[in-house]
């Protein structure tokens, strides 16, 4: 009797770790399967980026803050829209991507980021929508 009720405690214990075990490694597939959703999310584009002057940076900064662009994101995380550090690590800071988004900036658009859509901003000139990008692109931690 005593034997049969080792034998029990013994399978019970191993049942445990097994579970403890498996428990560890589906944390790490689900981090690795977080980070890779991460990293689908941002799409980082391969590029040269450029110095952003801080000067130009600033100026985006302050048009930033009273354009309302933080109505629909944020600096760190994303909103309605993507967090401007996002935006960041996938374009490169150059020439090309800070007109291309600051045309995004005015015209709107939609697919770049999933489902969200952001609307049309045309009363902001193209040289305000640059200082705009060029702020956002300076939050990249690399550059």
């Amino acid at each position: 009797m005593i034997r049969k009720t080792s034998l029990i405690k013994c399978i019970c214990i191993a049942f445990c770790l097994l579970s403890v075990l498996s428990g560890c490694e589906d944390e790490s597939q689900s981090e690795h399967q977080n980070d890779q959703i991460v990293k689908d999310y941002i799409r980082k584009i391969e590029g040269k980026s450029e110095p952003i002057p801080p000067k130009i940076a600033s100026r985006g900064e302050v048009l930033i803050a009273y354009s309302g662009c933080y109505d629909c994101h944020r600096l760190d995380k994303r909103s309605k829209g993507p967090a401007f550090q996002d935006i960041a690590k996938r374009y490169p800071a150059n020439p090309v991507y800070r007109d291309m988004l600051a045309r995004k900036v005015i015209s709107g658009g939609f697919g770049s980021w999933g489902n969200p859509v952001m609307s049309p901003h045309p009363n902001i000139t193209m040289e305000d929508a640059q200082n705009m990008v060029y702020f956002i692109l300076s939050l990249e931690e690399n550059r």
